[in-house]
């Protein structure tokens, strides 16, 4: 009974049981499913996005994205799709390559353009925006402020509080790719100040601490000397985050229903949560996700299983 209360379930479609069957058929090669998804799903952009993402990591070593264009290509659903899929190859070279490591420059400009005639097609959809500021960021030297200014404009327009859209912003201007620490610090802050009571974009700073910590252990050549990266994540100003991004965005959500597509956002607060020390709050956030987890942000940190089921068994005991 406690090996079932404490061990996480990392079901890659966050609970999502009509992305489970789509996912499905593109194990089959069908893609009828994928079409029925996306239609049904709408303009909702926050499951949309969700949605979209994750077919798109099952997309990219299939065709099934392509099979579908082939038997309706106007349809604008398959365009945004097939966007992310391209956008998903392209890193997933960049990873085979190494960091720091160029990939075809083409490849990248093949993924831009699936994007750009996306956002063509289906007009009022925000999701080909967020798939374009995330490839931007493998171009060598970025892109052109004025052009991700505007491409970042096209986003806000039509969905202003677009946690996804923001956080591809945000790796964009990390120093891991082409800003600093401080000035992705700067943008979460700015974010989280204009959301509305109950939005999540507060918990962009608990991202920032986490692509921070990601960073310096990756610049580190020998991790003996990171004497001050203990404090990293319980610090005032860390726990300070936590505090305010559980109070604007969890309390101020009402209810503690979780949605799959908040799922990654959940698990970012409570990870922060109980490595700042804050018992009350990480125990809150844990039995709000129930064992549905993500891997990331624990997998940065150590072994996800060993720390989630560390934190319930200490945290939410009894079976």
């Amino acid at each position: 009974m406690a090996r079932d209360h404490c061990t996480p379930d990392f079901d890659p479609d966050c609970g999502d049981a009509p992305l489970t069957s789509a996912r499905q058929d593109i194990v089959i090669g069908r893609w009828q499913g994928l079409r029925d998804l996306l239609r049904v799903t709408g303009p909702d952009w926050v499951s949309r996005g969700h949605r979209v993402r994750t077919l798109a990591q099952y997309c990219a070593d299939r065709s099934a994205v392509e099979s579908w264009l082939a038997a309706e290509p106007d349809s604008a659903d398959a365009l945004v799709l097939r966007a992310a899929t391209e956008t998903t190859r392209a890193f997933n070279l960049a990873i085979a390559a190494g960091r720091g490591v160029p990939i075809d420059r083409r490849r990248i400009d093949t993924a831009v353009l699936a994007c750009l005639r996306a956002a063509e097609a289906y007009a009022g959809d925000p999701t080909p925006w967020i798939s374009l500021i995330s490839v931007a960021r493998l171009y060598p030297s970025g892109v052109r402020r004025q052009e991700l200014a505007r491409w970042w404009d096209e986003l806000h327009r039509r969905d202003p509080y677009s946690v996804e859209g923001h956080l591809q912003v945000l790796h964009y201007y990390s120093a891991r790719w082409h800003g600093s620490h401080s000035l992705m610090y700067d943008f979460a802050r700015d974010a989280a100040g204009v959301a509305p009571p109950g939005c999540a974009l507060p918990v962009l700073l608990q991202y920032a601490r986490v692509e921070e910590y990601r960073h310096t252990l990756d610049a580190a050549r020998d991790r003996s000397t990171l004497t001050g990266l203990g404090q990293h994540w319980d610090h005032a100003g860390a726990v300070g985050d936590v505090r305010r991004t559980w109070q604007r965005w969890f309390q101020g959500r009402g209810g503690h229903s979780v949605a799959p597509a908040e799922l990654r956002d959940l698990h970012y607060l409570t990870h922060a949560a109980c490595l700042a020390g804050l018992a009350d709050i990480a125990a809150e956030l844990l039995r709000a996700s129930g064992r549905r987890a993500t891997r990331t942000p624990w997998s940065y940190t150590g072994d996800p299983v060993r720390q989630l089921t560390k934190w319930r068994r200490e945290l939410l005991p009894g079976p």
